[in-house]
């Protein structure tokens, strides 16, 4: 997910309670550590690319996030943990002041990975002080900013892990990075009228953005009024299997399946297969967190940019949906469903998809989007140096919809905005076709 996608437009949450904000504060934060668990000190300071952070500074950032903008604000006779950590894990907030380079964030040894660790155990003890004691009227003002930073940290935990694969998958030896979990069930394969099912749904006058009560980032809304022709949905995302088709058919060789940037790109890097597959005596492989693993034809693809994936969408006769396509067919499914993220569990994408209505509508991969990530009518940033990030970011960047395997289960929602630059695909990123009707 976009990096500082941190501003949010949540009204004062109903449920105030402040064991329940307490406990899910301190489950987010463990969530974290979790992912952390199996890394050697050694692993938390690469750095595979200047979009990539290291694990170490996630684990920093994450928690200057909550010393920045609570214990800054809400603790009596706030004293800073390390004068020095406000300029080091700053990572776009211009308001705040002054930031190492994001580019340089892996040539920092030191502060060490120990001490990052206390760094982040002084802060939950001093926010476990805080949520515990503020006054209601000051609860109440803190608690949606305590809410926006568990989100802020989920789409970190989801970065740990697309950003140590980046990492490790520049190493021949293809580490491991999370152990495979020794109950692991065999993955389901997808059927061929899975594979071939489409799902229709009706135009017309829709209401897109988000609605209610809840958590919400400030670039799902203002909810607003868009016009749709009729259109279909493919039932499941593209398969590995159907992209090897592609390949095997002369796809990347093809410049008319491709956009003039796309076909550029694939020029330049002389790109030939998706993100961390690999062919070996014959054979495909993927790399995944997990290691090196076989390639199964009918395990769900990632790992592919927007080029990619609309190249795929002309050489497949369709095309990819706009974004409130997508946010229409998401409200018809449980967010609840779909493979999220399992600290302990099988972190890569593995649903085949159901009978009805869309397969892995929410979780396993992103879903890119053929639409621009702009603001909607209406649309004001949030207030402050938490306002920066969303609308700032909003030029040459598409709109992706759904979540995926590293997604922490609750944090996305129908009319959730996630945004990249068209040639990422270090991220779970993978493709659901649409047609018009």
């Amino acid at each position: 997910m976009a990096k500082g996608q941190v501003a949010a437009r949540a009204a004062r949450p109903a449920e105030t309670d402040r064991d329940a904000l307490l406990a899910r504060f301190r489950a987010v934060r463990d969530e974290t550590m979790a992912l952390a668990a199996h890394l050697h000190p050694e692993d938390m300071l690469l750095q595979a690319m200047e979009d990539a952070s290291p694990t170490r500074w996630h684990l920093a950032h994450t928690s200057w996030f909550f010393e920045e903008f609570l214990l800054q604000r809400f603790e009596d006779h706030f004293t800073p943990f390390d004068d020095q950590y406000r300029y080091l894990f700053n990572s776009y907030y211009e308001a705040v002041g002054a930031r190492w380079p994001r580019m340089n964030r892996g040539l920092l040894s030191r502060p060490r990975v120990s001490e990052i660790v206390r760094y982040r155990e002084a802060v939950d003890q001093r926010m476990d002080a805080l949520i515990s004691t503020l006054d209601a009227a000051r609860f109440a003002e803190a608690a949606p900013l305590i809410e926006l930073g568990l989100h802020h940290e989920q789409q970190h935990q989801e970065l740990i892990c697309t950003d140590i694969k980046a990492a490790f998958g520049l190493n021949p030896v293809f580490p491991v990075a999370f152990p495979l979990p020794g109950n692991h069930p065999e993955e389901p394969e997808a059927t061929t009228a899975a594979n071939e099912r489409w799902v229709s749904f009706e135009g017309g006058l829709h209401e897109v953005g988000f609605e209610g009560a809840g958590f919400h980032f400030d670039n799902e809304g203002p909810r607003h009024r868009q016009y749709l022709e009729d259109f279909a949905l493919h039932g499941t995302p593209v398969t590995n299997g159907q992209f090897l088709d592609f390949i095997e058919d002369g796809g990347y060789q093809t410049a008319s399946h491709w956009l003039s940037d796309g076909w550029s790109w694939v020029q330049a890097g002389n790109i030939a297969h998706p993100l961390y597959w690999h062919e070996i005596d014959g054979a495909w492989f993927e790399f995944s967190l997990h290691g090196l693993i076989p390639l199964r034809r009918d395990r769900i693809l990632s790992h592919v940019n927007a080029y990619e994936a609309m190249a795929f969408a002309s050489w497949a006769k369709a095309r990819l949906p706009r974004e409130a396509e997508l946010e229409i067919a998401l409200r018809e499914s449980d967010p609840g469903e779909g493979q999220f993220l399992d600290p302990g569990g099988f972190v890569h994408p593995h649903l085949a998809g159901r009978d009805k209505g869309l397969g892995s509508a929410f979780g396993t991969v992103w879903d890119w989007t053929q639409s621009p990530y702009t603001p909607y009518p209406g649309y004001q940033p949030a207030e402050g140096a938490i306002g920066e990030y969303n609308g700032k970011f909003m030029s040459s960047q598409l709109v992706l919809k759904g979540g995926s395997c590293a997604t922490p289960r609750g944090h996305v929602r129908a009319s959730y905005r996630n945004f990249f630059p068209p040639d990422a695909r270090w991220q779970f990123t993978g493709i659901r076709l649409a047609r018009d009707l």
